[in-house]
């Protein structure tokens, strides 16, 4: 995780070497991620030594975490930053499988469900903040031209807001979408990967962090965990439209982590 300085390195050695590096702390800021669905992918639909499913993946969960903090891989104050995830993630997965809305539904039984929903669906949430964490410290990351914090958190909010209200008086995905495009458009985020920073378009970042949550989403899917109401006779790839919902996740999502008391010391807010 913390390479020696390779000056030495030119041409396409260095950005194959840099690209192996990236990948490989890419692979180990999504430790949590990758845990957690492979537990998804192991553990049985009828459950294992009598524990129904999505309660297993619960306690699968607590122990990443717990083992986690435990092993100094997150801090306290990451694991609260985790946590407001995991409230945010289960009040939002209360809402959508409720009786008036049914977006989705969780049909196995399980001993940890309220309202309808496991316990462990909000880890699913958690599991982007804890990336997102890890990669800030993992990958020495900066934001340049980071917008007023106030208009961060004012856009975040109005993002969480149109997952609730979207029902009710119609959906405002673009609208939010192009608020957050020229809230971000100057916006960067630099990393290093080995030895030297390299920069991307933090709009960029959002965007290929929503397509991968998708493909993700496609995955559990497909093992059933969730099903959305056109997955009910058979399985079918989430709709693509999806990939700019979990985008805009990610943007509120990051705007949390921004607030963490040592992110915000690495964060350059233009006057």
């Amino acid at each position: 995780m913390r390479p020696l300085p390779s000056q030495a390195l030119r041409g396409w050695r260095r950005y194959l070497t840099e690209f192996v590096y990236f990948g490989i702390k890419e692979a180990r800021a999504c430790l949590f991620v990758g845990l957690f669905f492979a537990a998804v992918f192991l553990v049985p639909r009828q459950g294992f030594l009598g524990l129904p499913r999505y309660d297993v993946l619960l306690v699968v969960a607590l122990l990443i975490q717990a083992w986690m903090v435990w092993a100094r891989l997150e801090t306290l104050d990451e694991l609260k930053a985790i946590s407001v995830f995991h409230l945010v993630g289960f009040a939002l997965e209360v809402f959508k499988t409720s009786g008036g809305i049914q977006s989705w539904s969780y049909p196995d039984a399980a001993y940890t469900k309220l309202w309808g929903v496991p316990l462990f669906a909000g880890f699913m949430y958690a599991a982007v903040g804890s990336y997102i964490i890890q990669a800030w410290r993992l990958l020495d990351l900066r934001v340049e031209h980071h917008p007023p914090y106030w208009m961060a958190a004012l856009v975040a909010a109005a993002i969480y807001a149109n997952f609730f209200t979207h029902h009710y008086i119609g959906d405002y995905r673009w609208y939010l979408a192009a608020c957050a495009l020229g809230l971000y458009a100057r916006s960067s985020v630099v990393f290093r990967p080995l030895d030297r920073e390299r920069r991307m378009p933090l709009l960029l970042s959002f965007v290929l962090i929503g397509f991968f949550i998708w493909l993700a989403e496609n995955i559990s899917t497909f093992f059933g965990v969730w099903r959305y109401p056109n997955q009910l006779g058979a399985w079918s790839a989430v709709h693509v439209g999806k990939w700019s919902s979990w985008s805009l996740l990610v943007v509120m999502t990051f705007t949390i982590v921004a607030h963490l008391k040592h992110i915000k010391q690495r964060i350059h807010v233009p006057l």
